[in-house]
C-alpha cells in the first residue's frame, strides 16, 4: 500500500471536476490557445484553479487577478508555484483592486476572461490591437458592458446567459451555497424564520427554494410584476416591499443592482434581522450608508466571523454578513458554489474562449449569449460522464 499523502482542497476540487479534466485532456492534443495569453479577472478560489489549469493545458499563457474580497491566499500561492503570473491580494479596497486590473491589461493579453466586467470596462477605454475578445461570467457584467458595445467592438460571450449556467449554477447552486453560508456565518437555525429574498431571477428562485426547504417562511420582492406573479404561483408570499422588510428575520439580496437595501430602510428593519448579499457586486446592501447614518449609534464587529452588528438609536440592532460582499465567497472558510455546478460553468468558459480564439466570431458577437452548439456540446459531455 502506498504511503498516505497530504492533499489540499485544491487537489480535492481538481479530482472532482471531471468535465474540466476531460476538456483538458482534449486541449493537450488540440492546443487551441497556442501562442495566446489569457488575462483573467475572476474569483481566485480552488475551483478557478481547475479552469486555469485546463486553459494552460490548451497552450495558454496566463496572467490572473481576482475580484473584491474573494481572493484566497492559498489559491494565489498555488498558482504562483505553477509559474503563473498573479496580480492579486485579498482586499476590499477598490483602488488596490483597480491596480491589479491595470496590471493585467498592461500585459496586453489576447483574450480576457472577465467576471463583473472589470477588465472589459477598462479595456473599452484603453483598447490595444491584439485583444481578440473573450468571456464575461455574470449578469452584472453583461448589464455593465452592454452600453459599451460600440467601444468594445469584439466578441464577448456571456456565460450567465447560457441555460446551463442559469439552471445548474444560478438556480441550483447559488441558493444552496447561500443557505450553507448563512449557517456557516451564524450557526443559527432557519426553522420558522421569516426570510425575504430580493430578486426572483434564477439565483433568487434557488435561494427562495432552499430556505423554504429548510423550514423558513419565504417572501419574494421583485420590481417586475410578471416575475412577482411567477413567485406567487410558485407558492411564495409576495408582499409589498415595506411589509416584506418589516417581517423579515433574514434579508437576502440577489438582484445584480445597487441600493436594494439602504439607510432609508432603517425604520423598517426588524430588531435582530440578518442581512446578506448573494449578488456579484457589494453594492446591493448600502453598508457604508448604514455605518454613516445619524440614526446609527455604533457598529460592533466580530472580525474573525466577518459579522457587523449595527446598533440603531432607538435600541434596535441588526447584523450584516461579510460586509455586504457576496456571502458565499466571504467570511470564514468560503466555499462558493458546488464543484459540479462550477465544473459545468467553467467548461462553458473554456469552450467559449476556444471559440473566440479560433477567430470565427465577428464583432456582432459582442456581449451575446453562449452559442447553442457549445451548450449542447458541454451538456452532452457532462451526461456522458454521469451515465
Amino acid at each position: 500500500m502506498d504511503q498516505p499523502s497530504s492533499l489540499s482542497r485544491i487537489d480535492w476540487v481538481a479530482r472532482s471536476c471531471r468535465l474540466l479534466a476531460a476538456t483538458a485532456a482534449e486541449f493537450r492534443d488540440t492546443i487551441p490557445f497556442a501562442g495566446l495569453t489569457i488575462g483573467t479577472g475572476i474569483h481566485l478560489e480552488p475551483k478557478t484553479v481547475a479552469l486555469l489549469m485546463t486553459l494552460r493545458a490548451g497552450g495558454a499563457d496566463l496572467v490572473c487577478t481576482g475580484n473584491l474580497n474573494s481572493t484566497q491566499p492559498e489559491t494565489v500561492g498555488y498558482l504562483r508555484a505553477q509559474g503563473i503570473k498573479v496580480f492579486a491580494t485579498q482586499t476590499r479596497d477598490a483602488e488596490k483592486h483597480g491596480a491589479s486590473l491595470d496590471a493585467i491589461l498592461a500585459e496586453k493579453p489576447d483574450l480576457l476572461l472577465d467576471n463583473g466586467g472589470d477588465l472589459f470596462a477598462r479595456a473599452a477605454g484603453r483598447p490595444y490591437a491584439n485583444l481578440l475578445g473573450g468571456t464575461e461570467e455574470t449578469t452584472s457584467g453583461r448589464t455593465r458592458l452592454m452600453p459599451m458595445r460600440d467601444k468594445l467592438n469584439m466578441p464577448i460571450l456571456v456565460i450567465n446567459d447560457s441555460p446551463i449556467k442559469q439552471f445548474a449554477e444560478n438556480r441550483h447552486a447559488v441558493g444552496q451555497s447561500l443557505f450553507e453560508s448563512y449557517l456557516r456565518f451564524t450557526n443559527r437555525s432557519t426553522n420558522g424564520k421569516h426570510v425575504t429574498v430580493f430578486g426572483y431571477g434564477a439565483c433568487g428562485k434557488g435561494t427562495a427554494t432552499c430556505f423554504r426547504n429548510a423550514f423558513s417562511t419565504v417572501s419574494v420582492v421583485d420590481i417586475d410584476p410578471v416575475t412577482t406573479l411567477e413567485a406567487h404561483l410558485d407558492g411564495f408570499s409576495t408582499p409589498l416591499r415595506e411589509s416584506a422588510i418589516r417581517s423579515a428575520d433574514i434579508l437576502i439580496t440577489v438582484t445584480g443592482y445597487p441600493d436594494i437595501i439602504t439607510a432609508a430602510d432603517l425604520p423598517l428593519i426588524k430588531d435582530g434581522a440578518i442581512l446578506m448579499n448573494g449578488g456579484h457586486f457589494p453594492h446591493e446592501i448600502d453598508v457604508e450608508g448604514f455605518r454613516d447614518s445619524p440614526d446609527v449609534v455604533g457598529v460592533d464587529r466580530y472580525e474573525a466571523e466577518q459579522i457587523e452588528t449595527v446598533r440603531i438609536r432607538d435600541g434596535r440592532a441588526f447584523h450584516i454578513l461579510g460586509g455586504g460582499h457576496m456571502a458565499n465567497l466571504a467570511g470564514p472558510r468560503p466555499l462558493g458554489n458546488t464543484v459540479e455546478s462550477m465544473d459545468l460553468g467553467f467548461a462553458l468558459q473554456a469552450r467559449c474562449l476556444e471559440r473566440v480564439a479560433k477567430g470565427s466570431l465577428g464583432k456582432e458577437a459582442c456581449v451575446i449569449p453562449v452559442p447553442t452548439d457549445i451548450d449542447a456540446l458541454v451538456a452532452s459531455a457532462y451526461l456522458n460522464l454521469a451515465r
